[in-house]
């Protein structure tokens, strides 16, 4: 069993991601008789795990229903659910990119422009 400290620094994560994670219901953690987290050791690729979903863009909600705390954090056989969230939040960063570039060719337009290219 791991301190929240420890499972911090296994993780690549700070004490503060643990506790919100916990707070969001997408981490357990066992308690001592003085109160203190205890995490088991498959929690530091369950943490990991988290981190991704999160950098991806997905709320807690979504995480919480493609990786509930109970899940195996790399199962083999996604449920179709799980695939079609992970799909649709797929297909909205694509989009995002697709806003961003075309801003970025707008801005190049402007600044050749400015400048007389």
């Amino acid at each position: 069993m791991l301190s929240i400290g420890e499972l911090a620094a296994q993780a690549g994560a700070t004490v503060r991601a643990l506790r919100y994670y916990e707070e969001q219901g997408l981490l357990e953690a066992d308690r001592t008789s003085g109160g203190q987290r205890r995490y088991p050791e498959s929690a530091v690729e369950r943490v990991r795990t988290l981190q991704t979903l999160y950098a991806a863009g997905l709320s807690s909600t979504s995480i919480a229903a493609v990786c509930p705390p109970d899940a195996d954090p790399h199962p083999h056989e996604p449920s179709a659910p799980c695939l079609h969230l992970l799909d649709a939040e797929r297909q909205k960063l694509e989009r995002q990119a697709q806003e961003l570039n075309a801003t970025r060719e707008r801005l190049d337009a402007v600044i050749r422009a400015a400048s007389g290219v």
